[in-house]
């Protein structure tokens, strides 16, 4: 069984737990990770060495004594080692690096044509990864460190299967069903390379930097197109193929209901993503070429705009509505491009209320994704961490 695999109570004083409270400053000492996992200072200790040794953590001197030998205290590496993080999207890529605590070190934005076909588009992105961490103030006047670049995490606005790195079936992605993504990027670099849905690393990021504390989540990202990301008993939920949170083919209109890309009609995506307001604004003579437009719209009050934003917001809280009741979650937060949309959010909250069971709804937190534009590659660089600790 991998740390991914692990039950969260399985987790309580693991190596990646240990690593986190130390990145969060919760604990600077081996005293400190002893006494919030409850673990015996030998187990502690055995762990910290493991985590030493794989250059996650390091020593950085003494702390202050409290009677007896001064502690030595902990510290993740701020220097040197990275991971890159590539949060790819329709129409530009954030790519990062971030440090083995998750924070960004390095990061921008970059326009992508997804239509150019993936090996264009991760070529480009894996030589922006390339050339981050060879321009990071850490790295030698020849170049990055050796072992500088520990991993590179991957979103894909597509279905994802995990185990395997594979793109299966994506609906706004022509060119890059069954490509093997993992494979591709295993040819291009020599560190590991870690694939997943897009959606699945906003709620990853999301749930480690904004709600740690909370075992049952479910982070939607609703932008060009619309998924969630699902955190159950405190990790990541992908069910048995990757495809856990995926719903943005589920139906919400009946017939006569405007075609979807996946072939059926009345999904989601169809009628709530942004393009499909792009698609209906123009259908009622609106000049509006992009989400961008219709977003200003929106805040400029138009009439037919808004009542698509509101429309869209109760489609979204109507397929949430099952969620909530079904998987019972402690909080819905949404991100995104359309997370901004204040109609779209009201609506969404409004039917969620109205349609969920009290108890579902009696301490649900309904609110925005809070963690901003790098939520996507904080995600990335958890999951390359993660893997590193279990390694």
């Amino acid at each position: 069984m991998t740390i991914d695999d692990a039950p969260r109570d399985a987790l309580r004083g693991g190596p990646r737990e240990l690593l986190r409270w130390v990145a969060t400053g919760a604990a600077v000492s081996r005293a400190d990770l002893s006494r919030l996992s409850g673990l015996s200072p030998s187990t502690v200790s055995q762990r910290v060495e493991a985590l030493i040794s794989q250059g996650l953590l390091e020593e950085t001197g003494a702390g202050r004594s409290r009677g007896g030998r001064r502690p030595r205290q902990l510290a993740v590496p701020t220097g040197g080692a990275v991971v890159g993080a590539i949060d790819l999207g329709a129409h530009h890529a954030r790519v990062g690096t971030l440090d083995l605590s998750g924070r960004v070190v390095q990061a921008r934005t970059l326009p992508v044509r997804i239509e150019d076909g993936p090996e264009a588009v991760l070529g480009a992105l894996l030589a922006e990864v390339a050339a981050l961490v060879g321009s990071d103030p850490a790295a030698s006047a020849d170049g990055p460190a050796a072992g500088a670049l520990r991993g590179i995490g991957i979103g894909i606005p597509g279905p994802v299967q995990h185990a395997t790195g594979r793109i299966v079936s994506p609906s706004r992605m022509p060119g890059w069903n069954g490509f093997d993504v993992a494979a591709f990027c295993a040819g291009r670099t020599d560190v590991p390379v870690i694939v997943d849905n897009d959606a699945n690393l906003m709620a990853l990021g999301a749930h480690r930097t904004a709600y740690p504390e909370l075992d049952h989540a479910v982070y939607i990202k609703a932008g060009t197109g619309i998924g969630s990301g699902v955190i159950s008993s405190g990790r990541l939920h992908r069910g048995a193929q990757g495809s856990a949170g995926d719903i943005s083919h589920c139906r919400v209109v009946a017939d006569p209901a405007p075609p979807c890309t996946c072939g059926n009609a009345g999904c989601l995506e169809a009628v709530a993503s942004g393009a499909a307001l792009v698609t209906a604004l123009r259908g009622q003579g609106v000049a509006v070429s992009d989400l961008t437009g219709v977003i200003r719209l929106i805040d400029d009050g138009d009439r037919q705009a808004t009542a698509l934003a509101r429309q869209a917001g109760r489609a979204v809280g109507e397929i949430l509505a099952v969620v909530v009741n079904f998987f019972n979650p402690q909080v819905v937060a949404i991100g995104g491009r359309l997370a901004d949309c204040e109609p779209l959010l009201a609506s969404m909250r409004a039917t969620l209320y109205e349609r969920c069971l009290p108890l579902a709804t009696q301490t649900l937190l309904i609110e925005r994704v809070a963690a901003g534009q790098d939520v996507g590659i904080t995600g990335a660089a958890h999951l390359v961490i993660d893997h590193v600790v279990a390694a």
